[in-house]
């Protein structure tokens, strides 16, 4: 069943889910899901298959046809049955359904903490690296520094790379955490090696970037410094590291930088 409608989901929908923060130095600010949906191809008897399966209980159909009432061009845009079927979805553990219900439940702070802690608790590593922004950020009338570190660890030991990069941000702060510069590198190593620099791996590069110009939790080394600040979002080298930098340092940081590419090598078409 699940197959037909991951086929049938190929032909009628194309669609988007990502999950947007914002591109702070210091750290996440908000947490906004976004997805748009355009309709392809979808026959009336598709349609009535996806009912059925949803009605059946198939938790990927109600996901679907959630969307579909949403989007409002092949039925009617119809709140209700959007969050009804949405929630049906999520309540059976589906983890998008479950991200994505706390957007339409008219932000109530109670019904978002009660989504995202039930998808962080299954072990869903996107649900719990926004429950610690959530914490960290007081979106629930809360603020909890060590909650909020936390869920980090744990997304961040499954390898999510914005977790990774902010639990980082944790120890280099000492927020929530004792302060340790040597653990900060080591998150922020693990965050910057994923490609491409998106997100968590973009700053993670940048922050140990800086740990390595500032000589904190690792030796101060320019050439590496370099490296990681080029490898980062805009590959932007600070002037005021150029500045410290030799000729001969700066052609040694760029040729770690070509070696790195060339053993990371960064997905095509992004």
């Amino acid at each position: 069943m699940r197959l037909r409608l991951s086929l049938l989901a190929a032909t009628l929908l194309v669609f988007h889910v990502s999950a947007l923060a914002a591109q702070q130095a210091t750290r996440s600010s908000s947490f906004r899901v976004q997805y748009g949906a355009q309709l392809v191809v979808l026959t009336h008897a598709e349609f009535i298959q996806v009912v059925s399966e949803a009605q059946s209980g198939d938790r990927d159909a109600q996901y679907w046809l959630a969307l579909i009432y949403d989007q409002g061009k092949l039925v009617p845009k119809d709140r209700q049955q959007f969050l009804g079927w949405l929630t049906k979805s999520a309540e059976q553990g589906y983890a998008p359904a479950q991200q994505l219900v706390q957007t339409g439940a008219d932000r109530d702070p109670v019904k978002a903490e009660m989504w995202l802690l039930l998808g962080a608790q299954q072990g869903n590593a996107d649900s719990q690296f926004w429950l610690g922004v959530a914490y960290d950020q007081n979106w629930f009338g809360t603020t909890d520094n060590q909650e909020a570190a936390k869920w980090f660890r744990l997304a961040a030991e499954q390898g999510q790379p914005d977790a990774q990069a902010s639990l980082g941000q944790k120890y280099e702060d000492g927020d929530g955490v004792e302060q340790n510069y040597a653990l900060a590198a080591q998150w922020y190593r693990k965050a910057a090696e994923h490609v491409p620099d998106l997100g968590g791996a973009g700053q993670g590069r940048w922050r140990l970037g800086q740990l390595y110009m500032d000589g904190r939790g690792v030796p101060r080394d320019y050439a590496q410094a370099y490296m990681w600040f080029s490898l980062g979002p805009g590959g932007t080298v600070p002037s005021e590291l150029l500045s410290k930098m030799s000729a001969d340092e700066i052609l040694k940081a760029q040729r770690m930088t070509e070696q790195w590419k060339s053993h990371h090598l960064e997905p095509q078409g992004l």
